[in-house]
């Protein structure tokens, strides 16, 4: 549904932009409902079957195994999220903005979906850094790389161990819940209700308003370093992705390098999964929010002469809120897709994965050789420290 605002004539009197209404068109009234409704089916089923192998079919838990069992936790609250998100995409021009089912989604599911987005964020990066730490602590070289200038020494020489997962995801849990839980409540108490001046002028309180959309300046300005953040914990993704890229070319010319080219082509594919999953799902939404805020708080005073219908004005951002929705779906995809990936970066999970659906089939020769330490080097990247002597057994 499209609609125009009503232009000034002379004599008009001054009306805010948050007074207006938004006009939703298809794209939020059926497309993200359809969505939203295809993410809960996809994603609850994947990442409980995730959790499930995680914790109960992998006797030997490495560090990379703790990151991604805290993602699979965070994409599950997130799946549980996902109807009241349709539910309020395709009723929320209906809702009263006092009813429960709108104070529902301001209070805890908005909280709960840009929790999971930096939760997300910060897990990916320790499982990217934590892929190229274990390739750094198995190179040998004739002189020490300078992939180790990445990172602090000491942060670097723990992101392989155990205890150090454990205690790093429960800080990224603490940091994410303390500041975006704050902000966000802060938003649907204070900032949201702002529309109830729409109300008072004869308009109607919905849900699906601008004052809940846009937010107010505390939400906005608080924007700006978790957007910050993004970019920071992207590029340093990126970063070890060209010093893994650069650690290959030196070791193909460089033959006392000891570290197969195989392993070495094992942790580029896990960082570039990585890298593609935050390009693809997350960066177009973080490129895009600076730019949203930047409309909403240079939205010039708009006025309208007074009619009777001037609820029925849409919004001149309209447009824009429904682009950031589909921006934020994409973002919230990520929790559908995350097993897939898990299935790519883990060969135990994956082993695991399918040893469950019965898909795993022995094949005789199929065992690995006996003290390879490329190999069990190899099998600590993929997430196998606890196993990784156990390895020649196995068939």
């Amino acid at each position: 549904m499209e609609s125009t605002a009503t232009p000034p004539p002379a004599g008009n009197s001054s009306l805010s932009s948050s007074d207006l209404s938004l006009c939703p068109s298809a794209a939020t009234l059926l497309f993200l409902p359809f969505m939203y409704t295809l993410l809960f089916l996809t994603a609850l089923p994947g990442n409980v079957l995730s959790l499930w192998v995680f914790l109960r079919r992998i006797s030997s838990v490495s560090p990379i195994h703790v990151y991604l069992s805290h993602l699979s936790i965070s994409n599950l609250l997130l799946a549980l999220t996902t109807p009241f998100l349709a539910a309020y995409f395709a009723r929320g021009t209906a809702w009263a903005l006092s009813g429960t089912p709108c104070q529902l989604v301001l209070h805890a599911i908005s909280p709960v979906m840009h929790s999971n987005i930096y939760i997300s964020i910060m897990i990916l990066t320790l499982v990217a850094l934590g892929r190229f730490a274990a390739l750094i602590q198995h190179t040998h070289a004739s002189r020490q790389s300078s992939c180790t200038t990445l990172l602090p020494h000491a942060f670097f020489a723990r992101l392989t161990r155990k205890s150090f997962a454990s205690r790093v995801c429960v800080a990224v849990w603490v940091v994410a819940l303390g500041s975006i839980v704050p902000v966000t409540l802060y938003y649907s108490l204070k900032e949201a209700v702002s529309s109830r001046t729409a109300a008072a002028a004869g308009g109607v309180e919905v849900c699906y308003n601008p004052a809940v959309e846009i937010g107010g300046s505390l939400s906005q300005t608080m924007g700006v370093p978790v957007i910050c953040l993004f970019f920071l914990l992207y590029l340093m993704v990126l970063l070890s992705y060209m010093t893994v890229l650069r650690h290959i070319r030196r070791s193909r010319q460089n033959t006392s390098l000891t570290t197969s080219q195989d392993l070495l082509g094992r942790v580029l594919r896990n960082i570039l999964v990585i890298q593609t999953v935050l390009s693809v799902c997350l960066l177009p939404y973080h490129i895009f929010k600076p730019i949203f805020i930047s409309l909403a708080i240079n939205q010039p005073q708009l006025t309208y002469s007074p009619s009777p219908d001037v609820c029925s004005s849409c919004h001149p951002l309209s447009t824009m809120v429904e682009l950031k929705n589909v921006l934020l779906l994409l973002a919230a995809l990520r929790g559908s897709t995350d097993p897939l990936m898990y299935f790519l970066l883990d060969k135990t999970f994956r082993h695991q994965t399918l040893k469950l659906f019965r898909c795993n089939q022995s094949k005789p020769g199929s065992s690995s050789v006996s003290g390879s330490a490329n190999q069990k080097a190899g099998q600590l990247v993929d997430g196998n420290m606890a196993t990784a002597n156990m390895d020649s057994t196995q068939v």
